[in-house]
């Protein structure tokens, strides 16, 4: 694909989104010298602030509040964002008239000239792609004034479903010898699979079921993912590297499958590939966080990275936004956000981080993934839950079914289900003692009652930062 071809054409772009997740791509067209249409199901006030930064192309048409059958039948491009599913009815009609229907990340990568890094799964992958990203900035010239062995690659980029860089606006900015780290959700790679691309090095981190909701079963989610190593290239140069965590049931199928490939090199990895000299330098809580360092690990290893540039700079990384972040400690409290769990695996996983008793916030927007197991673990580990949104009910008796089925003594002694985030914030205020953590980590999406899970998040902190008694 080369940028002229946007040069002169009509171009749809499917989804703008209200934090602007249809920005880069509308922009990209504008300067590829496209005629643009933004449409949208939201209407112009709940766009206002994407629309905003839009103010510097004056001749965007923008039609919202709703699709229009017919501009789908006159582009000459469709840009869909990932959250519009495959099926949906307007890209139908765009086939049916023989529209190409493209994507920002399926533009990205026919036109990137790097080296892309793909780190998907259920659980952790930010976290992996960010410490990934800072690992193998570790080895280059300008963050250590020295190379390690890693030689041919003088920038990396982060970039994808994590935020950090828009994809198509730093395009000009990247040169061969980059490389590019991208934290890919499963729609992305859907759409990644429509034009058979895949990243030159892929890693999974973990699966367990999400977006049941679009997906229907587990095993329709796991085959969007599965695109991620389907159909990396082996006829392009080096071998496609396919890296796969060792302690994850599908993740060790899939590793079997692909290592009998030639032409491919196949990795696993563990929380026991990082050594105690490695680990002592680490500064996340939690076995989720030591498996996502692995992983991290494997592909800097791969480039190679030494373990001494490594030990280096592993003190400096942080915990990424609402990710186990540490809000504040009050009065012996300590309050962290962990709004990005927006599965029971992810809530899960932030409760095992802990030795102190918690006391856990969580609920949200219906994915339709049971709650068997997060009942089973809140049951057995938190000392008071704080349920909200539209599976608080949901989560409340996936808890009470648990402490039914045992005669143990169990230390979820309290079951409170809120109508806010403010008034379950207020409740694990007056139930927290000295020693105590309280931990926003949903275990669903947010959709329900926040605009995404990074705005719920700072809802959080901004009320944990006003308790003053």
């Amino acid at each position: 694909m080369n940028r002229d071809l946007f040069t002169g054409r009509q171009v749809l772009v499917m989804g703008l989104g209200r934090f602007g997740g249809g920005l880069d791509t509308a922009q990209f067209a504008c300067r590829a010298g496209a005629k643009v249409t933004v449409t949208d199901l939201a209407n112009a006030e709940q766009l206002s602030d994407s629309i905003s930064r839009l103010k510097e192309f004056p001749n965007i048409e923008f039609h919202l509040g709703g699709h229009i059958a017919s501009d789908f039948e006159q582009a000459d491009i469709v840009i869909a964002n990932p959250a519009v599913p495959p099926d949906n009815e307007f890209l139908q009609i765009a086939k049916q008239r023989n529209k190409p229907i493209a994507s920002q990340i399926g533009i990205f990568f026919e036109l990137c000239p790097a080296t892309i890094i793909g780190i998907t799964g259920a659980n952790g992958k930010s976290t992996t792609a960010a410490l990934t990203a800072h690992l193998l900035r570790a080895a280059t010239p300008k963050s250590t004034g020295h190379r390690s062995r890693v030689t041919s690659h003088e920038r990396v980029h982060l970039s994808g479903n994590i935020g950090n860089e828009p994809l198509l606006t730093i395009l000009d900015e990247i040169a061969p010898d980059d490389l590019i780290v991208l934290e890919l959700s499963s729609f992305q790679i859907e759409q990644l699979a429509q034009i058979r691309k895949a990243p030159h090095v892929a890693l999974l981190t973990n699966l367990t079921p999400n977006h049941l909701d679009r997906y229907g079963t587990f095993e329709a989610y796991c085959a969007a993912k599965e695109n991620i190593f389907k159909f990396q290239q082996n006829d392009w140069g080096p071998p496609a590297v396919s890296i796969f965590n060792a302690e994850d049931k599908i993740a060790s199928e899939w590793f079997d499958k692909y290592s009998k490939e030639q032409g491919r090199v196949c990795i696993r990895f563990s929380p026991a590939d990082v050594g105690d000299d490695i680990r002592s330098q680490f500064r996340l809580p939690g076995r989720a966080n030591l498996s996502n360092l692995a992983a991290a690990l494997a592909v800097a290893r791969h480039f190679g990275v030494d373990d001494e540039s490594i030990k280096a700079c592993l003190p400096d990384f942080k915990a990424l936004p609402h990710r186990l972040e540490l809000v504040a400690e009050i009065k012996g409290v300590r309050w962290y956000n962990d709004s990005k769990a927006t599965t029971p695996e992810g809530a899960i996983t932030a409760l095992e981080a802990f030795d102190e008793p918690e006391i856990i916030i969580a609920g949200g927007y219906d994915k339709r993934i049971p709650f068997d197991d997060l009942g089973e673990r809140i049951a057995q580990k938190a000392r008071a839950a704080i349920l909200m949104g539209q599976t608080a009910e949901k989560i409340a008796a996936s808890i009470r079914s648990s402490l039914r089925a045992t005669s143990d003594e169990r230390p979820a002694r309290e079951i409170k289900i809120v109508n806010s985030l403010a008034e379950a914030v207020e409740r694990a205020r007056q139930l927290a003692a000295p020693g105590d953590v309280v931990l926003l980590s949903p275990a669903c999406a947010s959709y329900d009652m926040f605009e995404n899970y990074e705005h719920r998040g700072r809802q959080f902190a901004a009320l944990v930062r006003r308790i003053t008694d």
